[in-house]
């Protein structure tokens, strides 16, 4: 598991416990990560092979929710909570590969994210990216640093992917989603993304593993829990779902499909 040529971790950075960036940089097959990262990321995968499966879909749902918000919805701000580390089809590239003068923020508080980030998320000349070093629960310090940027009197569209799960307390996330909701202008587009734990004991031991091997726990949802971050909003078709029956078109017979990952994108009345 080790590798001869892992870099010197940036200042700050922690690799004696796993990181959910890095783990998850590992499964989308990145190189930003660690022996601690790695030996949990294969510890879990061993025992729920599909988590592989959910993080390259997360991803792929994101890709597809942020072409068509700015393909379709014509919108060109984007808030994207929980970055995790830079590695393919990133938000500010999706985005300005559609519309060049989009504008994006990037909302993390992983100092290897943000090490990441200054080096790799370099925006198109038209268009703009700014990364907020911020828990994404302090909303108050996160909008006001995201407005240098984005003008909220006008459509942004917020996604948050694989990322409230870290908020250990249900209420508290719903209450940060609400205060993130509440300060979007009509219009506005809300992406969420994040585990429903399936009937499936293998999954529920892979959490297990996890909340006991890395530095950030991690919280399932039911799908009533999850259905609740999108109250007083529009869901758009086909609603809440699999994130890979998520925009997909028709799907190959055989294709692995009901995976843990839920997802939805909805609009601000």
């Amino acid at each position: 598991m080790t590798h001869p040529h892992d870099p010197a971790p940036p200042a700050g950075v922690d690799t004696t416990v796993a990181h959910s960036a890095r783990v998850w940089n590992y499964w989308l097959g990145g190189k930003d990560h660690y022996p601690v990262d790695r030996e949990l990321g294969e510890q879990i995968l061993r025992t729920y092979p599909n988590i592989a499966v959910d993080a390259r879909a997360g991803r792929g749902f994101l890709v597809r929710g942020i072409t068509l918000l700015a393909r379709d919805e014509g919108i060109r701000q984007f808030l994207d909570i929980g970055t995790g580390l830079p590695t393919y089809d990133n938000t500010h590239e999706v985005a300005q590969s559609v519309a060049p003068e989009s504008r994006v923020v990037y909302v993390d508080d992983d100092p290897m994210v943000l090490a990441h980030a200054r080096a790799l998320l370099v925006s198109s000349e038209e268009g703009a990216t700014q990364f907020v070093d911020t828990d994404l629960r302090d909303t108050g310090r996160v909008l006001e640093a995201a407005s240098e940027l984005l003008d909220f009197d006008r459509p942004v569209a917020l996604s948050v992917v694989g990322t409230l799960g870290h908020i250990p307390d249900l209420a508290e996330a719903l209450d940060t989603m609400s205060r993130y909701k509440d300060a979007l202008a009509p219009g506005s587009f809300v992406m969420v993304g994040d585990h429903v734990m399936p009937d499936d004991p293998d999954a529920a031991t892979a959490l297990e593993q996890w909340n006991e091997g890395a530095a950030l726990a991690y919280r399932s949802h039911t799908p009533e829990e999850f259905a609740a971050y999108f109250d007083g909003l529009e869901l758009l078709d086909p609603g809440i779902v699999p994130v890979t029956r998520w925009r997909t078109g028709q799907p190959e017979i055989g294709a692995h499909l009901d995976i843990a990952m839920r997802g939805a994108v909805a609009r601000k009345p």
